[in-house]
């Protein structure tokens, strides 16, 4: 009897993987690139034309294994990811403990509900409450859930499985793509370039604004035409089967749909919180000089008299927070969710370590990516790279460099999925270049953040695309032949966008 023979199939490695074998290419390139370095200003900024050449410093197997060590507890050329890293974690702990009120998925059933016999609206309506979820807080994995009650609501009306899964996927992924405060993008990444979240806050708000409403009328107009032509559909061979398949049980009109007290309670709470990030991370005095608001209130709140030090005098004013500060609100507020909720203090805890450990590999990650620069800094190349992009970028223009950026870091998310990874591992190298191009580290974040977002809305290695696809029972190939149009009035858009921001 012959034994069969097993085929081995290609699988992409993990993230991990793949920038561990990033720091060790990196590793035996510093026995190759000749070591230099730059001089830096009080700030720690790069100055242009100061390059010159050092003493090599090839980095062995002990400098590859120390790297993502270093990378998390930092080092006196290379800061640590720790910061980032625990905010990560204890957001996810935040999420954790939403989630368990189950605020969020009712929040979304009773908007569903409440648009019963006019589900046209709901195209508009859930698209920007979810893109605002991308783009503050990186929503994507907590959409699955969601589809099995889009997917028959939306057929139900005419519409098909397409439009279900566009509703939330493009939603969130154009909300990643414009990311405005998202941590695993943009806090990530204004970490490596030692700025605030909040620099280019408007410039991203406008881009969210643009492509979210580009993919609203997008998905509304291909609803608009397979309502009255069924036929039009990608999916319409398999709409039979996919009736036959979402036939789930609908709830009543006698269903109570409304949300609890306990639950409104917890939206507000949620949606408090992001705002009140907000507001920290923008820098006021530096927009206007006197814009002291937050900074007098802040002197004379922590000066009455006991509740001062009730309040603790070191607290620090709206306008300056950072990792710490923001990291110390989702904590306070979970804490207050689990108050407000009534919850016993055994499940706050599970939900809140659950929570967490949802989000442990993000948080590690970004400290092996930062493993890259550790060796590219401690081998002394890092100034070497930076030389030729300055050399490089000689009479290259701004809007030409920011768009440059835009389409490298394409490639590059296909290469590393993870957002939060793909800042880390390359953002210490692209920022100081668009210093020498005389672009702001801000919108390089943005060409960043765009172009990842941009690669998530159809990639194979997104586990959120699969997942969406495999619950719709949708092909890869309809989902890119669907997109595909979408895609190229959001490249062209941004690239327009990004051009004219370099500019101004």
């Amino acid at each position: 009897m012959q034994e069969v023979k097993k085929k081995h199939r290609f699988h992409m490695p993990s993230a991990f993987t793949i920038l561990f074998i990033i720091i060790v290419i990196i590793a035996i390139l510093t026995w190759i690139i000749p070591a230099g370095t730059y001089s830096t200003d009080k700030a720690g900024n790069i100055i242009s034309g100061t390059y010159r050449s050092v003493a090599s410093k090839p980095q062995g197997i002990w400098d590859v294994f120390m790297a993502p060590v270093i990378g998390m507890v930092g080092d006196k050329k290379t800061e640590g990811a720790i910061s980032v890293s625990l905010f990560i974690l204890v957001i996810g702990g935040f999420l954790g403990v939403v989630n368990k009120t189950d605020a969020l998925n009712e929040g979304i059933s009773s908007i569903v509900h409440r648009y019963k016999g006019r589900e046209k609206l709901l195209i508009p309506i859930l698209m920007i409450l979810f893109a605002i979820g991308g783009s503050t807080y990186g929503m994507g994995e907590e959409t699955i859930a969601f589809y099995p009650l889009l997917i028959p609501v939306m057929m139900g009306v005419g519409f098909d499985s397409l439009v279900a899964v566009a509703i939330a996927l493009v939603g969130t992924q154009v909300g990643c793509l414009a990311s405005t405060v998202n941590p695993f993008a943009t806090g990530v990444a204004s970490q490596t370039l030692n700025i605030s979240p909040g620099d280019g806050l408007g410039s991203r708000v406008l881009l969210l604004i643009i492509t979210t409403t580009i993919s609203i009328i997008y998905v509304y107009h291909y609803a608009s035409v397979i309502e009255k032509h069924p036929e039009k559909s990608l999916v319409y061979k398999q709409r039979a089967a996919d009736e036959k398949r979402f036939a789930i049980k609908v709830r009543s009109d006698d269903d109570n749909f409304q949300m609890s007290k306990r639950q409104k309670a917890v939206i507000w709470l949620f949606g408090l919180t992001f705002v009140i990030m907000i507001l920290g991370l923008i820098p006021w005095t530096n927009l206007n000089s006197h814009w002291t608001f937050f900074d007098s209130f802040t002197k004379w709140l922590t000066g009455i008299p006991f509740l001062g030090n009730l309040l603790g005098h070191d607290m620090a004013p709206l306008g300056t927070w950072y990792f710490n500060e923001i990291t110390m609100l989702f904590l306070f507020m979970s804490v207050l969710i689990m108050w407000v909720y009534h919850m016993k203090e055994s499940e706050f805890m599970d939900a809140f370590m659950k929570g967490m450990a949802d989000f442990l590999s993000v948080a590690i990650i970004v400290a092996v990516a930062r493993g890259i620069q550790v060796v590219m800094n401690n081998g002394m190349i890092t100034g070497t790279v930076l030389h030729w992009g300055e050399t490089g970028l000689h009479g290259l223009s701004q809007s030409i460099f920011i768009i440059l950026t835009y389409i490298f870091y394409i490639p590059m998310s296909f290469l590393i999925p993870s957002t939060s990874g793909l800042a880390a591992a390359t953002m210490g190298i692209i920022g100081p270049l668009g210093h020498f191009a005389h672009v702001s580290g801000s919108l390089v974040i943005t060409a960043y953040q765009a172009a990842s977002g941009w690669v998530n809305l159809i990639t194979p290695t997104s586990g959120i695309v699969m997942g969406a696809l495999a619950i719709a029972h949708v092909n890869i190939s309809i989902w890119w032949k669907w997109m595909l149009k979408l895609m190229i009035y959001l490249f062209i858009v941004t690239c327009v966008f990004l051009g004219i921001a370099a500019v101004l």
